[in-house]
């Protein structure tokens, strides 16, 4: 059985990997060797081929990978490449993966440093490289700049526990009619810990599902928060074998049900 097929099934076809994950939070999978870059800005061979791997493989099943480049957590814990070295891995990445088309880079998670000088790397490389990012936290949606030679915008909208569901559609609809370009929810409405920027009362599967609903309505679309990535191995969050498949969390298969029925709900919304 192929996980990917599962996650299709459910309404899922894109995966997002970390090129860095090598924070100290001890998030899951998380440490000083997780990543893919040298202090240089080359390219760990073995890690790589790891990713060649996974594209290939999800070739196959008809999926998507989005890649984060960098991480802001790693940028608050000091845990940086300069700008030449950071430049160079940059262009060549875009190089070495020019040929898996199913890739989709996004510079950032949760920053905006430097973003248009990477995407114009990029660009010169593989000008139909598609490039994204995730420009701040709750509720920043971007500079003009940025948001202009994005090929399409993914914030993180507001994620106020007073009705975020609502603020956060006006927020995704602002964004599709003055950029005329496609906008992505990026971590809607998530469970994750307080820790972490999660919402600071208990939230219901309810809360999720009516938030993407609105999200859809609006014209945007959606990226799917796990909390448990943020949790570590041993809680309640997370599997024992690592893999948040539909069946493990009741809360999570809420939102998996109503994410495989979608063409139920938005059939006639734009």
């Amino acid at each position: 059985m192929s996980y990917l097929n599962v996650y299709k099934d459910h309404g899922i076809n894109v995966l997002r990997i970390w090129c860095q994950w090598d924070n100290t939070r001890n998030f899951a999978d998380a440490g000083a060797n997780a990543t893919l870059y040298h202090a240089d800005g080359s390219i760990k061979t073995e890690v790589l081929n790891t990713l060649v791997d996974i594209l290939k493989n999800a070739d196959k099943n008809g999926a998507i990978i989005l890649l984060v480049l960098f991480s802001r957590e790693s940028w608050n814990e000091n845990i940086r490449l300069s700008d030449e070295s950071s430049d160079k891995a940059v262009a060549a990445l875009t190089g070495l993966l020019r040929p898996h088309r199913n890739l989709i880079f996004q510079i950032w998670n949760e920053f905006d440093y430097r973003t248009v000088e990477y995407t114009k790397i990029i660009k010169s490389i593989d000008p139909e490289r598609i490039v994204t990012n995730s420009p701040g936290y709750s509720g920043i949606l971007g500079s003009l700049q940025e948001n202009n030679v994005l090929d399409y915008l993914s914030p993180h909208t507001t994620r106020d526990d007073h009705r975020h569901w609502e603020v956060s559609a006006s927020e995704i609809q602002y964004l599709v009619e003055k950029f005329n370009k496609p906008v992505v929810d990026d971590e809607p409405a998530r469970r994750g810990t307080p820790m972490y920027g999660g919402p600071k009362s208990p939230t219901l599967a309810t809360d999720h599902i009516i938030h993407i609903y609105n999200i859809w309505k609006a014209g945007g679309y959606v990226i799917y928060h796990h909390d448990m990535f943020q949790t570590g191995y041993g809680s309640d969050a997370v599997p024992k074998n690592g893999i948040p498949l539909p069946g493990f969390s009741n809360y999570h298969d809420q939102v998996f049900d109503f994410l495989k029925n979608k063409d139920r709900y938005i059939k006639n919304l734009r």
